[in-house]
């Protein structure tokens, strides 16, 4: 049987110098990188520059689609290091061109005022994860041999909840909301910033099939075209991601030939992790 992949092994990145990083993509992957990854890793290389503080966003655009056939170069631009805030720049390369870039900005930590919406009221992931495995049934069944090995092999992230397998060529539009439990399979360990990272890699996940959903169209809806432009996230709270989180999103905008996507990320125990923005080419050809 085929073991998920292990984040925090194929996340790792080699430092070539003192602030460039080497990645690697996982060698069963899809044709093109993975977005939560290249946003994952950049976070990484990031943290490889800064002691002792925490990142609480980042802001990233994809600007060409990255190949997982070669690694990826990360080059850190130290921005700033001031009394309380620390700066950094990411720029992500393959052969010789910017495929990836991302800002980051890291804090000492600190009380202030604290006050959060309220978690959404769903279902528990084990009343979900029933609903979620006939429904992954009903569309494999549907699917050619290799989509229906594709869609069965571990993932490093488990996923359940409503439409967590709208994978069909005609799917019923619906509300442009989604309410998906997450966690990761591997343990990660007791480094609150790789945790971190790792939430950073599963936000990417789910977002442009919301905005789908009212125009009844998927991604293996022949015709359509999609990919994540840009990218933002705000970290809010420390967190286990072992732990089964509610990635609650919702889209109030599709226009232009691109879909705008909200999402907010709570803890099992109500506390709101963090927040995500995306916005990402959703466009039908003719």
């Amino acid at each position: 049987m085929e073991t998920p992949e292990i984040l925090t092994e194929s996340l790792a990145l080699e430092r070539i110098e003192v602030n460039t990083f080497r990645g690697v993509s996982p060698e069963d992957g899809p044709g093109r990188i993975f977005g939560g990854q290249v946003i994952a890793q950049s976070l990484l290389a990031a943290y490889e520059t800064v002691e002792e503080r925490i990142c609480h966003s980042l802001h990233c655009y994809f600007i060409r689609p990255g190949d997982p056939r070669i690694p990826i170069l990360f080059e850190v631009d130290r921005s700033r290091d001031g009394g309380t805030f620390t700066t950094r720049r990411v720029i992500a390369v393959q052969n010789g061109k910017q495929i990836f870039n991302l800002a980051a900005s890291f804090q000492v930590a600190e009380d202030g005022f604290e006050h959060q919406a309220p978690m959404p009221a769903v279902r528990s992931p084990d009343d979900m994860a029933a609903e979620a495995e006939a429904q992954k049934k009903a569309v494999l069944d549907g699917m050619s041999e290799e989509m229906r090995r594709m869609m069965n092999r571990p993932r490093p992230i488990e996923m359940v909840g409503r439409d967590n397998y709208g994978f069909g060529r005609k799917p019923k539009p619906s509300e442009p909301k989604s309410d998906t439990w997450m966690r990761a399979v591997a343990p990660i360990g007791d480094d609150a910033r790789m945790h971190q990272v790792i939430l950073a890699y599963a936000s990417d996940m789910n977002l442009l099939s919301t905005a789908m959903r009212p125009h009844g169209v998927a991604w293996q809806t022949p015709g359509l075209q999609s990919a994540s432009l840009d990218h933002a996230m705000w970290f809010h709270k420390a967190s286990n991601f072992n732990d089964w989180h509610l990635y609650t999103q919702d889209s109030p905008s599709a226009s232009g030939g691109r879909g705008f996507v909200r999402g907010a990320i709570y803890g099992q125990d109500g506390n709101l992790v963090a927040s995500v923005a995306q916005e990402g080419l959703m466009r039908l050809k003719k």
